[in-house]
């Protein structure tokens, strides 16, 4: 896991840390980071603090889509700090940034253009 860049932290907005996450979704802390290191959720270090940023988890659960997408990208090579970029940039042919076609529920759409950077 890698320290994030200021820029990608501006790009991701609202963060929990591990207890918040652990919090919303009825789960222990030691729950998420199994999450983490199964790329099922994405955490990254903040000030030192671990953080996953706080649109990933909707209605008490982790969004529909994001484990998968997170697998992709991880196959695809992607660091922890690449792969919020990506999710969290904006994608004229979705439209919008991918994190926000997953909550709207267009998880296929965003893996295969997340397929797509493998090629």
């Amino acid at each position: 896991m890698t320290q994030i860049d200021r820029d990608t932290d501006a790009l991701v907005g609202d963060w929990l840390t591990i207890n918040e996450t652990a919090q919303a979704l009825g789960v222990s802390p030691n729950r998420i980071k199994q999450l983490i290191n199964d790329h099922k959720l994405l955490g990254v270090r903040r000030s030192g603090v671990w953080s996953i940023p706080a649109v990933f988890i909707a209605d008490g659960e982790i969004v529909k889509g994001l484990s998968g997408t997170l697998t992709v990208l991880a196959d695809c090579g992607f660091t922890e700090d690449e792969a919020l970029r990506w999710l969290f940039t904006a994608d004229d042919t979705l439209p919008g940034a991918p994190i926000d076609a997953l909550i709207a529920n267009r998880g296929t759409e965003v893996r295969r253009r997340a397929q797509a950077l493998a090629l």
